[in-house]
């Protein structure tokens, strides 16, 4: 069981894992490339998830694109969990219906909505453990059919509770205790990313003084406020690199970069790679 923090400050991939984790609060967001799903095995798990606090307990299977920035900030019950990586392109080969995969790719937190299957799910996941016994191990085909099928069974769910109760197939609740001056901060980002904004923009958000904001954000998440901006602007690049034919400068200037310059940049920094390069390797072939 690994019970190490798994924040990570790079954007190498992961590829297919399958690991139970002990949760313990992360130091930083993390990102990277692939969909992600939490099963609980005990307890529950709070994330900071694209400015929003999430919460998904015992019994549930969370789900997730994970370039999207998160961050496991508290837990209760000693939460045990398997996480699970897939790769975008593998997932986006599945050819899963709309109604899960654009969520996902929108910067929506998932549950499946079944709350009856815990423990075929648990058998499920350690099954999947035992076959992905180290990172960049490729799956058996038995392997990639269950997991396939797993996930349209939830997409199945999610289309069935769509139709009875509108969002309910979404975990995007908040914790208890309300929502911290942080939090708030990483909120505003979540929202106005798109948008020209400066770090003063953000404390007059909160009614904080821009330095004390700076400072507050980076002792509670390790992590600078513009860091924070450039991590939401390029998820939503990778989005739109992944899902549509726009041109590179307009999805430049839809993230939130004045110039096309400054957009590679901080691309590459992020990504190890160009925004066209990113394209052609995770795109959805027709």
């Amino acid at each position: 069981m690994i019970t190490f923090d798994h924040s990570r400050s790079d954007f190498q991939p992961y590829g297919f894992t399958c690991e139970l984790w002990t949760a313990a609060p992360m130091r930083r967001p993390s990102r990277h490339n692939e969909i992600e799903l939490n099963f609980l095995k005990k307890g529950s798990l709070t994330y900071l998830f694209g400015g929003q606090r999430i919460t998904i307990r015992r019994g549930r299977i969370g789900l997730f694109w994970a370039a999207i920035p998160h961050q496991v900030i508290g837990s209760k019950g000693g939460a045990d969990y398997y996480v699970v990586t897939l790769p975008l392109a593998w997932f986006l080969q599945c050819r899963l219906p709309p109604n899960l995969v654009d969520r996902l790719l929108h910067g929506q937190f998932l549950r499946d909505p079944n709350r009856t299957r815990f423990e075929l799910d648990l058998r499920l996941f350690q099954s999947w453990e035992k076959d992905l016994p180290a990172r960049g191990i490729e799956p058996r085909p038995a392997t990639l059919l269950e997991m396939h099928a797993r996930l349209r069974r939830i997409a199945d769910e999610l289309e069935d509770d769509s139709g009875t109760s509108g969002r309910r197939g979404m975990s995007m609740v908040l914790g208890e205790g309300g929502i911290s001056k942080v939090e708030e901060m990483a909120a505003y980002i979540a929202r106005s990313y798109q948008q020209k904004l400066s770090i003063e923009d953000i404390a007059e958000q909160v009614k904080l003084h821009p330095n004390y904001a700076m400072n507050l954000f980076k002792q509670a998440f390790n992590i600078t406020l513009n860091e924070y901006i450039a991590q939401n602007r390029i998820s939503h690049a990778q989005r739109l690199l992944v899902t549509t034919d726009h041109q590179i400068v307009e999805i430049a200037l839809d993230s939130g970069y004045q110039t096309l310059s400054r957009f590679y940049d901080v691309f590459r920094k992020s990504c190890g790679c160009s925004p066209g390069q990113y394209r052609k390797e995770h795109r959805l072939k027709q």
